[in-house]
């Protein structure tokens, strides 16, 4: 921690890495890269508060493994377990479920390396700064630390449906995405029906036969169709423990198919149907450059630039294809189509910065902006993508 410190004090320029699960530029610097994945790893749980304390560079999986030894778990997964967990909540990484807040609802406290150097902790007595500070984009300082809650230990059920029809899906839209703990829709906007419905269910919920008219896979199936299930967590209604089933994909895994691309778009769930069926409209030109898309859901947080902040919100979730000049070329044409459902990117995925009007997506948004310079008048912090975002601090264009 001294050597961080005095790394951040004397830089010009200076960005952390995580786990490096992002698709776009937030993570770089013409300046010093710090891995936070050198940092003592640290995995402290206190059970009279119910928190679990970790070091920023702990992975998901290392620390659910942890606690599943202890007997407690947190409650919600992104859909790879392999990722960072100061990364993952500073960009307003997610899971899915409508009840179910973002990685980020979880964080009781925030250690961060300022731009002096100085080391801080926030917590939620902290207030505004605090809300401020845990989807930081890492404009206010380096996440060393992240103080999170837990809550027992739960078994869990995951099962495959097939064939949903769209006009079923949307018709019943809020009622689907409530059958289970966690749904996630599969699909690439083609054809009559969404190819998969993947289901993860507390085990004290019945089992989900037929939905709407989807049926069950008589085989585990991989969200690719042409893909093996092998490095999926396990379906079939088979129950096993929270982390088993709340990720996609077992820990011991590599998942990905290869190089691709990733983009997320976030809207208040009330506008789901229609912001879908708008999508849908595309599918001719998504189709071919789509591994495939995952629509999910998640429940609203007070965090500034939480792309959930104050909403219940659906996530439409794009992995593309290794098509980069293509898929920029598509992605304003995207964009424009689901601007007027006020949807925000996910922060570390490919979106058009100069295409969104973040203070009308974020009410707190020229408060965050203010908070940033402040804290780094400098703009040690930034690069080429958070001064499309934030402006250029004024110190910094001097």
């Amino acid at each position: 921690m001294d050597e961080l410190a005095g790394i951040v004090a004397a830089a010009g320029r200076v960005k952390a890495l995580g786990s490096r699960h992002s698709f776009n530029r937030v993570g770089d610097t013409d300046g010093v890269h710090v891995l936070l994945d050198a940092l003592p790893h640290t995995i402290e749980l206190d059970a009279a508060r119910k928190t679990v304390r970790v070091s920023g560079g702990v992975s998901y999986g290392e620390l659910c493994r942890t606690l599943e030894q202890s007997g407690v778990a947190i409650h919600n997964l992104a859909s790879l377990p392999h990722i960072s967990v100061a990364g993952a909540v500073q960009t307003g990484t997610h899971g899915s479920g409508v009840e179910n807040q973002s990685l980020a609802g979880a964080v009781e406290s925030i250690d961060l390396v300022r731009a002096s150097g100085e080391r801080v902790s926030l917590s939620r007595a902290d207030g505004d700064e605090f809300l401020a500070s845990v989807v930081g984009l890492g404009a206010l300082g380096i996440v060393t630390g992240l103080e999170l809650a837990v809550q027992p230990t739960f078994l869990m059920r995951q099962r495959v449906l097939e064939n949903l029809p769209w006009d079923a899906a949307l018709a019943h839209f809020p009622e689907l995405v409530s059958s289970a703990y966690s749904v996630s829709l599969f699909t690439d906007y083609a054809g009559n029906s969404i190819s998969q419905v993947w289901l993860k269910a507390l085990d004290h919920e019945p089992p989900l036969g037929n939905l709407f008219g989807a049926t069950p896979a008589q085989r585990p199936r991989h969200p690719l169709p042409d893909m093996s299930a092998e490095n999926c967590t396990l379906q079939m209604d088979e129950p096993g423990q929270w982390l088993d089933r709340l990720p996609h994909f077992r820990h011991e895994f590599t998942p990905s198919k290869g190089e691709e691309l990733q983009s997320e778009f976030i809207l208040p769930l009330e506008h789901a149907p229609a912001a879908i069926e708008a999508v849908r409209s595309l599918a001719g030109k998504l189709a071919p450059l789509l591994f495939v898309s995952e629509i999910r859901t998640g429940a609203a947080d007070e965090f500034w630039l939480s792309p959930f902040y104050r909403q219940q919100s659906v996530a439409l979730h794009f992995t593309w294809k290794p098509l980069q000049p293509e898929v920029d070329a598509l992605l304003p044409e995207l964009e424009d189509l689901l601007e007027p459902f006020g949807a925000r990117p996910h922060w570390g995925k490919l979106f058009s910065p100069a295409g969104h009007d973040w203070e009308s997506l974020y009410p707190r948004f020229a408060d965050f902006r203010s908070l940033a310079s402040a804290n780094d008048p400098d703009g040690k912090f930034r690069n080429g993508l958070l001064d499309s975002i934030l402006g250029v601090p004024a110190a910094s264009a001097r």
